[in-house]
């Protein structure tokens, strides 16, 4: 079976354009930040971390972690030359809670880079290095801290979802 995505834009005028998706959300795009619109190559590290965040905090759940707060920062590298890709994007999560465990975010972070985040999958298939990297805080009776680099997706390293 087959899901369908779709969105209509509305030109309204300069660099402004009006989104409605098919699921009947809207938004903005365009250069002028004051006014909240938005820049499509933001969009794209934004929608990368949120389809990575949907999965890992599913899976971690799923796994009983008990965490208190979990944050993406994303950073994307576009290149100056046209197309002007994203060359390189940074994914780090940051998990806190009373029974956060290394290994299993870890895990719940190799899971979406590797089999369930179709943006990734995307994005890796194509031009842009992605990089995994998590911080994790456990706290309460034992305390302890750790970060690290879970894996790299991409470039051109995903042909079996292009197929």
């Amino acid at each position: 079976m087959t899901t369908i995505r779709s969105a209509t834009l509305v030109h309204e005028g300069k660099n402004r354009f009006s989104t409605t998706t098919g699921t009947g959300r809207t938004f903005v795009w365009g250069d002028d930040r004051k006014a909240g619109e938005m820049s499509p190559m933001e969009t794209v590290t934004v929608a990368l971390a949120a389809c990575s965040a949907m999965d890992v905090i599913s899976i971690a759940l799923k796994k009983r972690q008990g965490i208190d707060r979990y944050e993406i920062r994303v950073r994307g590298e576009q290149r100056e030359e046209y197309p002007q890709v994203l060359t390189r994007v940074d994914v780090t999560h940051e998990v806190v809670g009373p029974r956060v465990d290394e290994e299993a975010i870890r895990r719940c972070i190799e899971l979406s880079a590797t089999k369930y985040c179709p943006v990734n999958a995307m994005l890796s298939a194509g031009a842009t290095e992605v990089h995994h990297r998590y911080v994790v805080r456990r706290t309460g009776a034992e305390p302890f801290e750790a970060e690290g680099e879970v894996i790299v997706t991409g470039p051109h390293r995903r042909p079996e979802i292009v197929a």
